[in-house]
């Protein structure tokens, strides 16, 4: 089972020191996952969103009105900043995920921690960072999609067009983070609009997104 209290400080630990290491250009960077959003800003996200639950400031959450409003309040603010208000409320979050079997806070830090790898070009995150979330999210997401998804000796969906994806790509798709060109590209036969729309939490999407270095 998960420890996902733990894994989120392990995300926080990977953030803090990415951040924290950048220069003010490279803050300034353009995430293309999260395209309204800078490096910065989405340090601000991971710095707000949290400190929003915790204090009950959820109207609208989690869309992107709760998010704009928490990231604009953080607007011109030292990533050193940024970064000590996420260490600040680490553990009352961390705590929060205990006996939560979707913990979407956890979710959103991973997914979000490799958009800022893929935007800078570094590496792709360390499997334990990410596997867990794919492993939590997939079964439930992809029981009805229409293809048969094989995907590191599993395989999911409700049957059709059998593709064969890796892991992390996998992780990366189901949260909208990979172009309907680029799922079309996982192996097998090309899926079809309709195929894809069923694999991706937020809908598919056009733009090409960036692969990790």
């Amino acid at each position: 089972m998960t420890d996902w209290a733990q894994l989120y400080r392990d995300h926080v630990d990977a953030v803090a020191a990415l951040a924290t290491g950048l220069d003010e250009p490279t803050l300034a960077t353009r995430v293309a996952g999260t395209p309204e959003w800078t490096v910065r800003e989405v340090v601000a996200h991971l710095a707000g969103g949290p400190a929003d639950s915790l204090t009950g400031r959820t109207e609208g959450a989690p869309g992107p009105e709760w998010t704009a409003r928490h990231v604009a309040e953080r607007a011109g603010r030292d990533v050193g900043e940024l970064v000590a208000e996420l260490r600040a409320n680490t553990e009352a979050t961390a705590a929060s995920t205990v006996d939560n079997p979707r913990p979407a806070v956890v979710w959103d830090i991973a997914v979000h921690h490799a958009d800022l790898h893929e935007a800078l070009g570094r590496h792709r995150l360390p499997e334990h960072l990410w596997a867990p979330v794919l492993a939590a999210v997939a079964p439930g997401l992809l029981a009805r999609a229409p293809a048969e998804v094989v995907c590191g000796g599993e395989t999911w969906g409700a049957g059709g067009p059998r593709v064969e994806v890796a892991p992390y790509e996998l992780f990366r798709g189901v949260f909208s983070r990979r172009s309907r060109a680029q799922m079309q590209a996982w192996g097998g036969p090309v899926l079809e609009p309709d195929h894809l729309d069923g694999l991706c939490i937020f809908g598919p999407r056009d733009d090409d997104q960036p692969l990790p270095g």
